[in-house]
């Protein structure tokens, strides 16, 4: 099993930053995969970016160039740098675990999600 713990949400202005953080736990070690998704309201889940254990990166189109994904092995840690945010990123953002970096199935574990809001 392995347990994700997101932090870092809020609220922020168009054009801010803020960076998400995720802690894993549990059988980590097994896992060569992690990412990031986001849900806003009324819309499907959707992909975010992910990264391998050697630090291979996949982004969704939407964010490429705003946003940055990196991971600590040895602190067990996945982050999400969100820069010149538009109100178009407003959605819980998922922590997300397993899977593969280029296939569109996310991987089996989750964290609970944290909330970010940008005003316009």
């Amino acid at each position: 099993q392995v347990q994700l713990v997101e932090s870092g949400g809020g609220l922020v202005q168009a054009g801010g930053s803020l960076r998400l953080s995720c802690a894993a736990s549990g059988s980590i070690f097994s896992i060569n995969t992690m990412g990031w998704y986001r849900q806003a309201p009324g819309k499907q889940r959707e992909l975010v970016a992910r990264i391998t254990m050697s630090g291979s990166t996949n982004y969704a189109d939407s964010v490429k160039g705003r946003f940055t994904i990196s991971r600590d092995n040895a602190k067990n840690t996945l982050y999400l740098q969100m820069n010149i945010l538009k109100p178009e990123d407003t959605a819980v953002y998922y922590c997300n675990a397993g899977g593969t970096l280029y296939r569109a199935t996310p991987g089996a574990y989750w964290g609970q999600g944290t909330q970010v809001t940008v005003s316009s």
